[in-house]
């Protein structure tokens, strides 16, 4: 693993080929590519949003390996000043952090 990304690290992969962005938890970080459990950020508040009002699950989060050579950038899910981090605005709509909620 890169310093600063272990496992279970929170953070927004930024892909190319086609342009895709994702959010979850960081599992594996290599020379051949990214292993991780994400949702779409696309689809990020429709899929809080059905988690917070216990709706039967449309969107959920899946385990998905991305080869390097797809991979832009790679974030830590971190606030900026007054932005909220994805992990806080998960916590703020559901009631509970995203680690404990997926049982890490």
């Amino acid at each position: 693993m890169i310093e600063g990304f272990d496992n279970s690290s929170l953070v927004v992969v930024n892909l190319v080929n086609p342009k895709e962005k994702f959010f979850g938890v960081l599992r594996a970080l290599s020379s051949a590519g990214v292993t991780m459990r994400a949702v779409n950020l696309d689809s990020f508040d429709d899929w809080i949003h059905q988690i917070a009002r216990a709706e039967d699950a449309e969107i959920e989060m899946m385990t998905m390996f991305v080869p390097l050579f797809r991979v832009e950038r790679i974030f830590l899910d971190e606030p900026l000043g007054a932005i909220k981090s994805y992990g806080q605005r998960f916590e703020e709509s559901v009631g509970t952090p995203l680690a404990k909620y997926l049982g890490l």
